[in-house]
């Protein structure tokens, strides 16, 4: 037995959890669950976890199970068989499957250490749950750090496969990513925009937001896949950049190290001898940043460079691909990079970031995130991601015929 779990084991013991009952105490009534789901600070994150993880698993044969930071259990979906022979053991929602009340499971002891845990068959305490495997992430508030709650996986042995881990760890890295801009947006919406919502097409503003109780270290974000304009979201609010700014800190943040006067104007302006019109522009930039309060963005000169540490949306896909999870970095990629740009260096990295999408994707990604990825837009019109998409595919799976027709529509339209 592993030491994780015979500790486990001996804390159920410690609690007097019968290992032949069953494991779930419904601690939350159908009135309570739903006040009490509406207002859990997981429930802005839902349509993350769906469109990661969810709409996944009713073709794999799996249960996505959203837990409190006391184990009961509030949201369940996946497999509609599979959640009704789960009922049985009472893994419904409105459960409490934590260490004291469960015994041994995945979303029990997750949160018992804090930290991603894998449990196989008859490492459940529980002797009903023996036939069930299950992976579970706790999730934690990103500004206090403190346990809000848990993500589970579970149904047969797929769901404690090696890969399930790192999988469901970077779904709850989206997670408490989305609920960090969330929080921006409320604090800033606090404060008004000065002089009105009005706001013309480009214009920049800052949308500040007040009190002491900001406590945010993670670095700015600057938001660029499928936006036209930049959004720049830091500890102290929002800013919606111009076209060129985004396209300035686009360029800079790609390079940290910084660049000359003349590479830089070369990567932003399409034309020759633009120094000093980007010099005149670094200067506005510098201004703006100023005076909405974020100066440690402002550009140094020799190299131009940034100061303090920049990173991009399109960062986090990268890194999710480095990581191998490419469903949760394929739906966070929401379109090219800054696609109305056609500033030599975004459009550098914008081929660049589509090329090592489509790479990853035709090389390691599942037949069904390779799938999703074919029916982006991205990748609509591509013969060869759908002819590997085709291959990929079981013989049997139904999704080959929609394949099949879609290529020879594709097909007949390049022939034509």
């Amino acid at each position: 037995m592993r030491r994780l779990v015979l500790e486990s084991w001996m804390r159920a013991i410690d609690s007097d959890v019968d290992p032949d009952s069953l494991p779930g105490a419904i601690d939350l009534g159908e009135a309570e669950l739903r006040d009490y789901r509406a207002s859990h600070p997981l429930a802005q994150a839902l349509p993350v976890v769906h469109r990661l993880l969810i709409r996944h698993t009713f073709d794999a044969g799996l249960i996505i199970a959203i837990g409190d930071h006391e184990g009961r259990l509030l949201w369940i979906d996946g497999d509609r068989d599979l959640r009704r022979r789960a009922e049985q053991m009472a893994f419904v929602e409105g459960a409490n499957w934590s260490e004291r009340i469960a015994g041994t499971s995945a979303p029990g002891t997750a949160l018992a250490l804090d930290r991603g845990v894998q449990i196989r068959g008859a490492e459940h305490y529980a002797r009903i749950v023996h036939p069930w495997s299950c992976t579970a992430v706790p999730v934690h508030d990103p500004a206090t750090r403190r346990i809000i709650g848990v993500i589970d996986i579970t149904g047969g042995d797929v769901a404690a496969e090696p890969t399930t881990l790192p999988l469901l760890e970077a779904t709850v890295a989206a997670v408490e990513a989305e609920l960090h801009v969330r929080r921006l947006d409320t604090l800033a919406a606090r404060t008004p925009l000065p002089g009105g919502s009005d706001r013309h097409p480009g214009e920049e503003r800052l949308r500040p937001a007040s009190g002491p109780e900001i406590a945010v270290s993670s670095a700015p974000m600057l938001h660029i896949l499928g936006r036209d304009t930049g959004l720049l979201v830091t500890a102290r609010g929002e800013r919606e950049l111009s076209t060129r700014h985004s396209e300035i800190l686009t360029v800079l943040a790609w390079h940290p190290h910084g660049l000359s006067a003349d590479a830089l104007a070369e990567l932003v302006y399409e034309r020759e001898g633009s120094v000093s019109t980007m010099r005149a522009e670094m200067v506005r930039l510098r201004r703006a940043l100023e005076e909405c309060g974020v100066p440690e963005l402002v550009p140094a000169a020799r190299p131009y460079r940034l100061p303090t540490r920049l990173d991009l949306d399109v960062h986090r896909v990268l890194a999710f691909l480095d990581r191998g999870a490419h469903r949760v970095a394929l739906g966070h990629y929401s379109g090219r990079v800054l696609p109305g740009s056609s500033s030599p260096g975004v459009t550098r990295i914008r081929g660049e970031v589509s090329t090592l999408l489509r790479d990853a994707m035709l090389t390691d990604a599942t037949p069904d995130v390779l799938l999703d990825y074919a029916r982006s837009d991205e990748a609509a019109l591509d013969v060869a991601v759908w002819r590997t998409v085709l291959r990929a595919l079981p013989l049997d799976s139904p999704q080959r015929t929609t394949v099949v027709t879609r290529l020879e529509s594709i097909e007949r339209d390049l022939e034509s």
